[in-house]
């Protein structure tokens, strides 16, 4: 597969993990800057490492599993994983412009 194409279904990841909201905070997981890296194999199977905004955070068993379906949606990933990671820790700055904007931080 050329980087050309791993670019393209990258993108289309991020498309949708842009659809995907936190329930808490109204911004996408991708804005909020949950999502630390989006790794795609030449067999085309994605791993997310992403975090959540607290270790208690009230959907830490239903956010991995909705941003792995979502992904695994798209005609192009055969199988997607999803880790969760606290390191580093999230922290506000890490949201992007877009959502502080978006909440009124800015």
């Amino acid at each position: 597969m050329t980087d050309k194409e791993l670019d393209e279904i990258g993108d289309k990841i991020v498309r949708v993990l842009k659809t995907i909201f936190d329930p808490e905070i109204p911004v996408d997981i991708y804005e909020l800057g949950l999502i630390y890296d989006v790794f795609v194999s030449d067999e085309n199977n994605a791993k997310i490492l992403m975090t959540l905004t607290s270790p208690n955070c009230p959907v830490a068993e239903s956010l991995p599993r909705d941003v792995e379906e979502k992904v695994k949606s798209l005609k192009e990933i055969n199988e997607c994983e999803v880790e969760i990671t606290f390191d580093p820790t999230w922290t506000q700055e890490m949201m992007s412009e877009e959502a502080k904007l978006e909440l009124g931080m800015l």
